[in-house]
């Protein structure tokens, strides 16, 4: 297994992760937890894996300043895109994680690192470059794909079949990532460099609805009562992602 990287796929990414309610859930989560953590002055920025740029843009207009860093070209194009349309500026890397730090000459306030880890082949392997990659005082913002969800999801269409096999990894072109990471061993692994300084679930029910009431439901009630919830003790656990605020230690 080798780093999936998404260079032919940036209009289907686009379309099925950006395109609904999915999309608008996840970016509302991530937003509401950093606008709630982060302090009010402007902060250099790295958005590793940056993809299309829908957080970046977000945080350059507010007065940050972004450097975002994408393996895709395709991806890495369409940020470009964004960011000109919007009049915003920005430094453009085309590079894999493992060549950040020979690219970069001083660590960030803040790192964001949101769906990478679950597409690469040794995801604990970018723990320690991402510890290099923010200051002393900074934050890492770390959003990943939850193999406890994937479980609960697979428990609830009985399919026992696979989750005794724990055949739980996308194939081919799929978009459902290579390597979901229990979030106790990503815990663990995180213990010696960083402490946890709140943790959100993003899709903590939208996933779980029946169809015909996903269809029904209001985009704004569902926003709303996913921000409400997104660190209940029950529930947080069962987004689909998570989304960690760490502080190095």
């Amino acid at each position: 297994m080798s780093d999936r990287h998404f260079d032919e796929l940036a209009t289907r990414f686009a379309e099925k992760i950006y395109g609904g309610a999915k999309g608008a859930i996840r970016l509302a989560v991530l937003q509401a937890d950093l606008a709630e953590a982060l302090p009010e002055r402007p902060l250099r920025v790295l958005d590793v894996g940056a993809g299309l740029g829908h957080m970046s843009l977000w945080l350059a207009q507010r007065g940050h300043q972004l450097t975002l860093a994408e393996p895709a070209a395709p991806m890495l194009d369409g940020a470009r895109q964004r960011f000109a349309e919007a009049g915003q500026a920005a430094t453009f890397i085309q590079a894999p994680w493992q060549e950040l730090l020979g690219q970069l000459e001083r660590p960030f306030d803040l790192v964001l690192c949101h769906a990478v880890l679950e597409w690469l082949a040794e995801p604990a392997a970018i723990l320690p470059v991402l510890h290099q990659l923010v200051a002393p005082d900074g934050w890492l913002s770390l959003a990943f794909y939850n193999k406890d969800a994937l479980v609960y999801r697979n428990l609830l269409k009985g399919h026992f079949r696979k989750l005794r096999k724990e055949r739980f990894a996308g194939e081919g072109q799929s978009l459902t990532p290579q390597r979901p990471l229990d979030p106790r061993e990503l815990a663990a692994q995180l213990g010696a460099q960083w402490q946890v300084e709140s943790r959100s679930g993003v899709r903590v029910f939208h996933d779980y609805m029946p169809q015909e009431f996903q269809a029904k439901a209001e985009l704004l009630d569902l926003l709303e009562m996913e921000l409400a919830y997104r660190r209940h003790p029950s529930f947080a656990g069962l987004g689909r992602y998570l989304h960690w605020l760490c502080r190095p230690l």
